[in-house]
């Protein structure tokens, strides 16, 4: 596993605290037509238009959340879906996002290149890099290179994801991040 590159997003997978992340969500609103695929795994953000969209975010973000799947009626078979992810462009008034949007989550998210144990505690930066629409998954990963203690970088680790496979030091180590900076529900700004 931790030596081959296959990025998968952010999984959620348990809280801060060590409790069991229970598959909660939010369902919040994607604006009808909008162009860019989000999938499973991806950033996605609150914009002042109402809704969520993708965050981009490499080095700074402002994450209400992880997408984990949508629902809408498809405009061409007027058939109601539910789908791993979002198509860019789609066209239809009842789209929702599934987000997973407590700012407690605990995530498990695979690192670009290794990361040892003197890494947990850094923050780190993101690598953005498009889906699968094959599988609907994000190929979203730690930017291993960018661990710092800079206080504005998205992510921070907190630990190794506990696999047989997955080892520090492994070419493209598996591990577990919580929110550092940015989430949007710890911003006093609002969005105007």
């Amino acid at each position: 596993m931790s030596s081959t590159a296959t990025p998968y997003g952010m999984v959620p997978v348990k809280m801060l605290g060590g409790q069991y992340h229970t598959g909660a969500f939010r369902k919040i609103p994607i604006a009808s037509g909008y162009d860019t695929s989000i999938f499973t795994g991806d950033l996605v953000k609150l914009v002042a238009a109402g809704g969520v969209e993708k965050d981009t975010g490499t080095t700074a973000a402002t994450p209400v959340g992880i997408f984990v799947g949508c629902e809408y009626t498809d405009p061409s078979s007027s058939q109601f879906l539910q789908r791993q992810y979002f198509p860019a462009n789609t066209a239809a008034d009842d789209i929702v996002a599934f987000v997973v949007d407590d700012p407690d989550v605990i995530f498990k998210i695979q690192a670009d290149g290794s990361i040892t144990a003197a890494d947990v505690g850094e923050n780190a930066a993101l690598v953005q890099t498009a889906g699968s629409t094959s599988t609907g998954n994000s190929k979203v990963a730690l930017d291993a290179s960018s661990t710092a203690t800079t206080n504005t970088l998205p992510v921070r680790i907190v630990g190794l994801y506990a696999d047989p496979e997955n080892a520090f030091g492994d070419a493209y180590t598996d591990v577990l991040v919580k929110w550092n900076a940015g989430h949007q529900y710890g911003n006093t700004t609002g969005l105007g």
